[in-house]
């Protein structure tokens, strides 16, 4: 195999985790939002919980997004 194709597709499957972040966030908004109009006196208090949720996939999905450019572009 060609060294440059690897590389591609290396880039390729390390972009696979923007899906997934993608996919997640949708996921932990919808819920909150859901939790929220269920019983809006207790949304303030799950407010960190989200915002740290968002923060760790997202956190993946760059990480990820990271790892295709350096391996497009480094190596």
């Amino acid at each position: 195999m060609e060294p440059e194709a690897a590389k591609l597709i290396g880039a390729g499957l390390a972009a696979i985790p923007l899906a997934g972040a993608g996919i997640g966030i949708g996921t932990i908004f919808g819920k909150f939002l859901e939790g929220a109009f269920r019983n809006p006196s207790a949304a303030a208090a799950n407010q960190q919980q989200l915002l740290l949720g968002f923060a760790l996939t997202e956190f993946t999905g760059l990480l990820g997004f990271v790892v295709a450019m350096i391996l497009l572009f480094v190596f």
